[in-house]
């Protein structure tokens, strides 16, 4: 379970200090696919950050299954179970897709176990498990294995930042085909993902809307899904992409 209790986050500017996330408590239970949406600039990715890690907030707690790790950081959530997606991929020149599951695994993984990973995220396994991560790759393509690493980790929370940035729409298709079979999956874990695509909006279990740093609503997909229909929180994929 993840809880993050009167977490403020506030940067420097001129001389004066900005406040981007504001005095936010939020708490995530296992077994459950959250989807944090919100206006442009509303703080979902530095709420992504400062759950990595990768930011340290400036006021409040951040509590994974009860121990507090405000003060730990990125590695050390890494290894306490937090995986955390790119809004673009890391690109890394020379190593081999399954070099990067067998990283993320933690441990040497044999052929066979890399390729379940990637079957997973609809990747045919041949054809990718020798290629370099940094070569001939799409953008879709590195984000299904980049998921296939979170996979392949076995993390306590899985943490996604716009998964659907810079994709074309056959990619993303297949983006919704896994994320909803990780819902189907999912176990004692969870998933969060920040988005404002309906479709990813429409499989969640609850739904976290943000705006100026603050929880505006919080609650069930069939709660809150409703009110966001046709707003800048909800903007159908496919109506752009098409």
């Amino acid at each position: 379970m993840l809880e993050l209790r009167n977490v403020s986050f506030e940067v420097n500017e001129s001389n004066r200090n900005i406040d981007i996330i504001h005095d936010l408590s939020l708490t995530v239970d296992n077994r459950k696919f959250v989807v944090i949406t919100g206006p442009n600039g509303g703080g979902k990715s530095t709420l992504a950050r400062l759950i990595a890690g990768i930011e340290k907030p400036t006021g409040g707690q951040v509590l994974l299954d009860g121990v507090d790790i405000t003060d730990k950081s990125i590695t050390e959530r890494a290894k306490m179970g937090i995986g955390y997606a790119f809004q673009q991929p890391v690109r890394f020149k020379g190593l081999q897709v399954l070099d990067l599951l067998r990283i993320a695994a933690g441990k040497r993984i044999s052929v066979s176990e890399a390729c379940n990973y990637l079957s997973e995220v609809g990747l045919c396994a041949r054809d990718y498990i020798k290629r370099e991560v940094n070569a001939s790759l799409s953008g879709g393509e590195l984000k299904r294995i980049e998921i296939a690493t979170v996979l392949a980790r076995g993390t306590k929370l899985s943490l996604f930042d716009e998964p659907e940035a810079g994709i074309d729409l056959w990619s993303f298709q297949n983006l919704i085909r896994i994320f909803e079979k990780m819902r189907e999956d999912i176990q004692d874990s969870s998933i969060i993902i920040i988005s404002h695509q309906e479709r990813i909006l429409n499989i969640a279990d609850e739904i976290v809307v943000l705006a100026n740093g603050k929880i505006e609503k919080q609650g069930s997909r069939d709660e809150i899904y409703p009110t966001l229909i046709g707003t800048d929180s909800a903007v159908d994929a496919c109506q752009k992409l098409l």
